[in-house]
């Protein structure tokens, strides 16, 4: 039974030995692991795997992009090596399997990389054309960025609420925009994108680049966790692929996909699979390719769930960086992890069926999977 690992070493042993589930069938596979500058003990590993045959289609599948989802991630990806890979024609079809790309994030459970970094605003070239966007996030600060160390959970409640109200005569849809697109000038601040590309960033790049240059066909999948419905896994599509959500939710049988739009999810500067659809398509515009993301949500989707995660992702990124009581750390650190990997079973359950259904359309459609007659 596939469950989510305990800690960062496990779940990467774990990965680890997959490799020998793939050498029988893909004979040249290998692990590639890459130790972090200055942290020889945190690796991003890569299983590569090439066709055996002819070079047609090639699947990525990456995890641990925000450190912490990374642990959902790698459940998810234990999955699909387990219930999938067996379903694949392994002389057409090459692998890269991901984990975790921000592992400092997941060993330390956070979502920021060590140099408090989101490494999902961070996929972008010209950092300083970056520095006047989201102009209205330093107005927020209050809400979004308090510069002191954390109380008593009743008073950080009573507080954010307080905020929020002030902040809510400009817009709920403004306060989100300003919180989750990213900005590129607070160091301390929620969602900071950098002032040049990191070195999880630069790898990943590398990698892909290399990876994708002789396959005719790629799909790419980054397993992500925090928004959404607590009990329906969103696909979301980025901003440069051409089909609607509902032309997309049609085409692979799944129930709800979103956009990387205000109105159907919200803006995201510097996002990994929008930087590689698009790198892919413009370099190579013969080739086919699909590139999304499973968003598994946790908290939910309504108004007050919605101000219940932009809360903990706020206090989170000030415990960070100011400390604060016994208390509130003990608090943050549960409802920190209860936003990205749920405790409840129930919860567990329901995102893997959820997996399974996208896996099952997407890979259908795009022809992964292998034919094999009846005996």
């Amino acid at each position: 039974m596939t469950n989510i690992p305990a800690t960062y070493e496990s779940s990467r042993d774990q990965f680890r030995a997959t490799l020998a589930s793939l050498s029988d069938r893909w004979t040249g596979s290998r692990l590639l692991s890459h130790s972090l500058a200055d942290s020889s003990d945190l690796t991003i590993e890569v299983i590569s795997a090439e066709a055996t045959r002819q070079k047609q289609k090639l699947l990525i599948l990456t995890t641990g992009l925000h450190g912490i989802e990374g642990y959902v991630g790698s459940g998810i990806l234990q999955l699909f090596i387990e219930e999938y890979l067996p379903r694949l024609d392994h002389e057409t079809t090459g692998l890269l399997l991901v984990h975790p790309i921000n592992a400092y994030g997941m060993k330390h459970r956070t979502r920021v990389n060590k140099n408090s970094v989101d490494l999902n605003r961070n996929f972008e070239e010209n950092f300083d054309s970056l520095k006047p966007l989201n102009s209205h996030y330093e107005s927020l600060a209050h809400l979004l960025n308090p510069a002191r160390p954390l109380q008593h959970p009743l008073y950080e409640k009573f507080s954010f609420t307080w905020n929020v109200l002030k902040a809510l005569p400009k817009g709920a849809r403004h306060i989100r925009e300003a919180a989750l697109m990213g900005q590129y000038r607070v160091h301390n601040g929620m969602y900071f994108g950098g002032f040049e590309p990191q070195e999880e960033t630069k790898f990943i790049q590398n990698i892909f680049l290399n990876s994708t240059r002789d396959y005719k066909q790629v799909v790419l999948l980054d397993i992500h966790t925090g928004y959404g419905p607590r009990w329906q896994m969103t696909l979301v599509n980025p901003p440069s692929e051409k089909m609607t959500a509902k032309e997309t939710a049609t085409r692979f049988k799944v129930p709800l996909v979103a956009g990387v739009n205000p109105d159907e999810f919200y803006t995201i500067h510097g996002d990994m699979v929008e930087y590689f659809h698009n790198m892919i398509t413009s370099k190579y515009p013969e080739k086919k390719m699909y590139a999304g993301a499973f968003e598994f949500g946790t908290y939910g989707e309504s108004l007050l769930q919605g101000i219940h995660s932009l809360q903990t992702t706020a206090l989170e990124n000030c415990l960070r960086w100011f400390g604060g009581s016994d208390a509130a750390r003990q608090w943050m650190e549960q409802e920190y992890n209860e936003l990205f990997v749920p405790a409840d079973p129930k919860w567990w359950q329901k995102a893997k069926a959820d997996a399974r259904q996208a896996f099952d359309g997407i890979l259908s459609v795009e022809g992964y999977f292998r034919n094999i007659s009846p005996t």
